[in-house]
C-alpha cells in the first residue's frame, strides 16, 4: 500500500512547480496565504493544499499572465465564490498532465534517436 507524502521540503516543491526556490520564496512574501509551516530545524515543510496554491499563482502569473495584484484579486474572487479550492487543484491536475505529455515527447525524441542510430549501423 502506498502513503501518501503529507509534507514536501522547497526544493522538491520547486522541482514539482517548475520554479526556483527564491522565486516561491518572493511569493510567500507577496501572497499572505502562503504561509508553510517550518519543521524543528527551521525549514519550509509544504503541505499538498499549500501545493496546490502554488500551482495557481503559477498558472495565473505565467500562463493568464496576471500581475501579482491581478492574482492576488482573482485568488480572492475565487475565496469569496467557494471556488477556490476546486480552481487551485485543477491548475496542479493541468500542471501534472503537462508535465506528462513533456516528459513522453522527450522518452519518444530518445526512442526516435535510438532507432535512427540502429538503422545507421546496419
Amino acid at each position: 500500500m502506498r502513503r501518501e507524502k503529507l509534507y514536501f521540503r522547497i526544493g522538491e516543491v520547486a522541482t514539482i512547480v517548475g520554479v526556483e526556490p527564491h522565486v516561491l520564496r518572493y511569493w510567500e512574501s507577496q501572497f499572505k496565504f502562503l504561509h508553510p509551516a517550518k519543521n524543528r530545524s527551521g525549514n519550509r515543510v509544504y503541505q499538498r493544499r499549500e501545493i496546490e496554491l502554488i500551482m495557481l499563482v503559477k498558472q495565473l502569473l505565467y500562463t493568464e499572465k496576471y500581475t501579482i495584484d491581478g492574482a492576488r484579486q482573482k485568488i480572492d474572487d475565487y475565496r469569496k465564490s467557494g471556488e477556490l479550492k476546486t480552481v487551485a487543484r485543477a491548475a496542479l491536475d493541468s500542471q501534472a498532465v503537462e508535465s506528462m505529455e513533456s516528459d513522453l515527447r522527450s522518452i519518444l525524441a530518445m526512442l526516435d534517436g535510438q532507432v535512427e542510430d540502429k538503422g545507421g549501423e546496419s
